[in-house]
């Protein structure tokens, strides 16, 4: 029997093998295409955004070396000077390969500009490449991808006002005055003093609370800012849905408004977004250690302690008459009591920088003798375990108060009235005295112990 193949037709199921077989590869391959550049996008989107953190890590960096060397000694901790007019630190951050490049202007406030590397996925040879083999590290050759951000930033002290509070203010007392003036320029403050009637009087002395309205133990309402009839020549700010409350007799704004004697709270200068980011105190590190202050005789006074020399201090109680001839530092552990006819007196030329880290601090008697009338020759600290600040000396009190974990209570005997020239950064505020408040606008650029620095503004800036 003879068997007939029909060879037109195997050619035929032949090639609609090898269409489909082409068909169904193509399909494969637009998916493969599909999928690889999608994850490429993905991985690149990736890339970018890490770049972020990474740049961010580098202010951080910034910031810790601002914080532990101050303004004056960049150079500390290997940073290198550059030729931009920066300090310089590169750090590689994590396994991946990436790393920041952190400059910092020396200025003051510094400027901080950081730089991130990231290395970005390479250009495959094959679809299955770009899913598999999407990024090479090291070598020069390494393509990253380059982000950068500069960050402005400003003294974190909270002496950019003339009070700043945690929690409620009361403003009580009659005649109350807060204002401000520039010790620094000579135009509006001849002498670099406070002198009434010579001095130039502005309007930049804000009051700030991060408290909100509250109930006090007799179930009375407690405003987070309790104005009274004072007049401010500055912005008051409470936290979130806080009142800023006023009598009658209260005028706040700016200097026309207030000098007006127009009644309330110029619109635009009050708000209830107050945010204030209060560090607590360190205490500064005394690499030649503590001295003890010992007496000594000048003329008729007998001093209880005298602290000659610029140099750090140690005490357990600081009480009856005290001189100091240095830029003194010191550190009153247990207690301090000025009290009736006792007094801290400040020669021309010194400073202080007192640390309590005793629960309680009272300055009565005669206060604080500051010859030289700057308030940054007398500064107030402190430490977390001061909980109570009690100033009732019958005199004026020209310095600052940074005290961010205690009730503080400014006071005068009788009557009279009194002078603070400076500022105050506290847990709470009660004011009892007649106290007219001039807040000095160089505390804002004041560096120190406690002059930390924060970001003020934040941007990102061509990275080329």
């Amino acid at each position: 029997m003879k068997i007939q193949t029909n060879p037109q037709t195997q050619g035929s199921v032949l090639l609609i093998s090898l269409l489909t077989a082409s068909v169904i590869g193509v399909a494969l391959g637009s998916y493969l295409t599909l999928t690889s550049n999608q994850h490429q996008s993905v991985y690149r989107s990736m890339t970018w955004n890490e770049g972020i953190p990474v740049a961010e890590a580098g202010v951080e960096d910034a910031l810790s070396q601002i914080y532990k060397h101050g303004v004056t000694n960049f150079s500390a901790n290997n940073w290198t000077w550059g030729t931009d007019g920066r300090y310089h630190k590169q750090r590689f951050v994590g396994t991946g390969g990436a790393y920041y490049d952190v400059g910092i202007l020396p200025a003051n406030p510094p400027v901080i500009v950081s730089t991130s590397y990231v290395p970005a996925p390479l250009t495959p040879s094959s679809a299955f490449g770009m899913i598999f083999g999407t990024a090479s590290f090291g070598g020069t050759s390494t393509p990253y991808v380059k982000r950068r951000i500069q960050v402005n930033t400003r003294t974190s002290s909270g002496m950019g006002a003339a009070i700043v509070s945690k929690g409620p203010i009361s403003l009580s007392g009659n005649g109350v005055t807060i204002d401000s003036f520039d010790s620094s320029d000579t135009n509006s403050c001849p002498t670099g003093q406070w002198v009434a009637g010579v001095t130039i009087i502005k309007d930049n002395a804000d009051v700030l609370t991060n408290a909100k309205d509250g109930l006090t133990s007799n179930g009375k309402p407690l405003y987070a800012l309790n104005i009274g009839d004072a007049d401010i020549k500055g912005h008051v700010s409470t936290g979130a849905g806080g009142t800023a409350y006023t009598t009658s007799g209260a005028s706040v704004g700016d200097v026309a408004w207030v000098n007006a004697g127009t009644s309330g709270i110029e619109p635009g200068w009050s708000a209830d977004d107050a945010n204030v980011d209060v560090t607590d105190v360190q205490l500064p590190s005394a690499p030649a250690g503590w001295l003890t202050p010992v007496n000594t005789t000048v003329g008729k006074v007998k001093y209880t302690y005298y602290l000659p020399e610029s140099a750090n201090y140690k005490l357990s109680t600081l009480t009856g008459k005290v001189l100091v001839t240095g830029d003194a530092t010191l550190w009153v552990t247990d207690d301090v009591n000025i009290g009736t006819g006792d007094f801290i007196e400040i020669a021309p030329g010194a400073s202080l920088k007192l640390y309590v880290s005793a629960p309680s601090a009272v300055i009565g008697g005669q206060g604080i003798i500051n010859k030289d009338n700057y308030a940054r020759s007398f500064q107030y600290y402190g430490l977390p375990t001061n909980t109570s600040f009690d100033f009732k000396g019958n005199s004026a009190y020209t310095g600052t108060v940074y005290a961010p974990e205690a009730d503080v209570k400014l006071g005068g005997g009788g009557t009279t009235e009194y002078d603070f020239v400076g500022s105050l950064v506290v847990k709470a505020l009660t004011m009892n005295g007649h106290f007219h408040i001039h807040y000095d606008e160089t505390l804002d650029r004041m560096s120190g112990s406690v002059a930390e620095y924060t970001i003020a503004s934040w941007n990102e800036v061509d990275s080329n």
